[in-house]
């Protein structure tokens, strides 16, 4: 990427940064301010490319490639749309100003264009360069392969740099915007308000798992970062709206692999008056909206858990399956038949079925750790989990029928959970008796069990509608849509470690 004339490459990053410096005084002594505060763009490097040739433009960007043959030079700029040639010939171009140009600019320095849409012999999309603008100047060289980083530390460290040398990782992220664009908007356009929730609380609950604590200095007091918005929005829906979401950052003390992160992205919706049923067909009709609009197929590769690149179809209409029958079918293990940890734990360890920290889960997250184990990874295509247990759900309503499950499912695709949701239990005694059973699996060991809310079952006693909820984690819809294996790789910058410094 770096073809310079004076063969800079063979620098040190050192010596480099010297060389630059000194063009910077050079700079100056030209009257040229090296840090400009701003320019006149006319076009973007997309607009320019669909003008037609002998148009007049104006553009601008980051400098990746240069070239210089003496009456002829060569350069490629890039923006955030695309990238395009700049040709410099010595007639169209001021001589001097033809060699002030290669004189003072470096690959990763910032340039300001005005000239004619071109096309070389070759056919290449350029800029005929008439006149430039020194906007900002590089001290260090950008990674020397044009194909981008390979070191995948590097990659999540200096994110920037992967940005600037891999139009895919760019793309990646641009999509990851739009994909949040389009959902807002469907919501809107469903009649749905957004609304924010906090982050910090005195509680951490509207899920099962760990929460990060700390101190809030003002009012000295210990607090949890949020591990769901969820108690917040119902509310929200308590107080008087019917139809709310939030784009959400939520923090789970977790462990960390390719499909868990402790930091990550989350919408979660709330309709009043509607069941689960209506959630299932809400979500069918708004991400199959949403990813033929910005995928224009339903049909998309991705990686398995295997690292094998397969096909997935999102075709409507997607698999329903029993929670209970699914496990049966997988382990041979009726969940119905094990009422108590103790009884379900015995047949799990008969079965020679590992699972981790088996002797400290309580009933629910056995049941799901077990699910996780023989049956989650199976299910590739679009499903809909159903039926799960009571114990599962603290805060999923009861199914009418059967008093052990809880109207309740879970998409789930190539094995990853995209999305959860069920009806709400709107009934504060029910609540408040459930909550006294996570706190029971707390204190026996199980962190990941909710905590008590007494706050909630106080501002449910005050009434709530019917409610079915939602809830989609970003990352790991957008991996999936993008062919990631890692969840990293779909954020922008993720956490590591500090860097010792040798």
């Amino acid at each position: 990427m770096q073809t310079q004339d004076n063969n800079q490459n063979t620098k040190t990053g050192r010596e480099e940064k010297t060389d630059r410096l000194k063009k910077i005084e050079l700079i100056k002594q030209m009257g040229i301010n090296p840090y400009a505060d701003k320019y006149d763009r006319k076009h973007t490097i997309a607009d320019c490319l669909s003008l037609e040739i002998d148009s007049d433009v104006k553009t601008a960007g980051r400098i990746v490639l240069s070239r210089n043959m003496g009456k002829m030079g060569f350069c490629q700029i890039i923006d955030h749309s695309g990238k395009i040639q700049l040709v410099f010939k010595s007639g169209e171009i001021d001589s001097e100003e033809y060699k002030k140009f290669f004189k003072i600019t470096d690959i990763g320095d910032f340039v300001g264009v005005e000239g004619k849409r071109y096309k070389t012999q070759k056919g290449e999309e350029s800029i005929l360069v008439k006149n430039f603008t020194f906007l900002s100047k590089a001290l260090r060289p950008l990674p020397e392969k044009w194909h981008g980083l390979k070191d995948v530390e590097t990659k999540y460290r200096k994110r920037y740099l992967d940005l600037i040398s891999n139009r895919e990782t760019f793309d990646r992220f641009k999509f990851k915007s739009d994909f949040i664009w389009e959902i807002r908007k469907f919501y809107k356009e469903n009649g749905f308000d957004e609304i924010q929730t906090p982050v910090l609380s005195n509680s951490a609950s509207g899920a099962l798992a760990k929460p990060f604590k700390t101190h809030y200095n003002a009012l000295d007091l210990d607090v949890y970062l949020r591990i769901a918005p969820e108690i917040f929005l119902k509310e929200a829906i308590i107080g008087g709206f019917d139809k709310i979401f939030e784009v959400a950052r939520v923090f789970r003390n977790e462990g960390m692999d390719a499909s868990h992160l402790q930091e990550f992205d989350m919408i979660e919706h709330y309709c009043a008056y509607w069941d689960f049923h209506d959630n299932m067909d809400f979500t069918e009709k708004m991400l199959t909206t949403v990813i033929s609009k910005l995928k224009k197929d339903l049909k998309i590769k991705t990686y398995n858990r295997d690292e094998e690149l397969i096909e997935v179809d999102l075709s409507l209409p997607w698999k329903k399956v029993s929670f209970r029958e699914l496990l049966i079918s997988d382990c041979g293990i009726d969940i119905d038949q094990y009422k108590s940890v103790e009884d379900l734990r015995k047949v799990i360890i008969e079965k020679n079925i590992k699972i981790d920290d088996i002797e400290k889960l309580g009933r629910g997250n056995l049941i799901d750790s077990l699910y996780k184990k023989v049956s989650r990874p199976k299910l590739i295509n679009p499903t809909f989990l159903t039926n799960h247990p009571l114990d599962l759900s603290p805060l999923a309503r009861q199914n009418n029928q059967n008093n052990l499950i809880v109207d309740r499912f879970q998409l789930v695709i190539n094995g990853w959970e995209i999305v959860n949701a069920y009806s709400e239990l709107i009934d504060p005694v029910d609540q408040k008796e459930r909550f006294e059973k996570q706190m029971q699996a707390k204190e026996a060991g199980d962190e990941e069990a909710m905590s008590k809310d007494d706050d909630y079952v106080e501002a449910m006693e005050y009434g709530m509608p019917p409610i079915s909820g939602w809830g989609m984690g970003i990352e790991r819809i957008v991996a999936l849509l993008t062919e990631q294996k890692n969840l990293r790789d779909v954020v922008l910058f993720p956490l590591l470690k500090p860097k010792e410094e040798k």
